[in-house]
């Protein structure tokens, strides 16, 4: 991974942040990392525990930001929030997966979009 990549990335991330709260989102953890995945924002919106993974593109010269979250990756994110869950003694509260796509992050005005429940907990992952 580029250098410009991960600094674009990391904007993303921030402009992600920013707009989550607009939308009235408490955010709780970034970058939650365990050994089975990383989870880029953990946030609450409304008493569910949202966990959101942040797509950023500077161009949409292939596809939409939220169809490179592939099956590999969505069970990456769903170990690491059944991590947090059983970490924090949570399993009673609603909990959903968003995706939050920054699109044109390096423009003066990027497109932001918010997924909310984009994928579902796949079943074997389940407790």
């Amino acid at each position: 991974m580029t250098f410009a990549r991960i600094d674009s990335g990391k904007k993303g991330e921030g402009l992600a942040v920013d707009f989550l709260k607009k939308q009235g989102f408490r955010i709780i953890a970034r970058n939650y990392k365990t050994r089975l995945g990383e989870i880029d924002i953990i946030g609450r919106d409304k008493g569910c525990i949202s966990f959101i993974e942040v797509r950023s593109l500077n161009s949409r010269i292939f596809e939409a930001p939220e169809y490179t979250i592939d099956r590999r990756k969505q069970g990456q994110i769903s170990k690491a929030a059944l991590s947090y869950i059983k970490r924090y003694g949570l399993e009673d509260k609603d909990s959903r997966f968003d995706v939050v796509c920054v699109e044109g992050v390096d423009s003066a005005s990027p497109n932001i979009r918010l997924i909310k429940n984009a994928f579902d907990l796949e079943p074997h992952y389940r407790y």
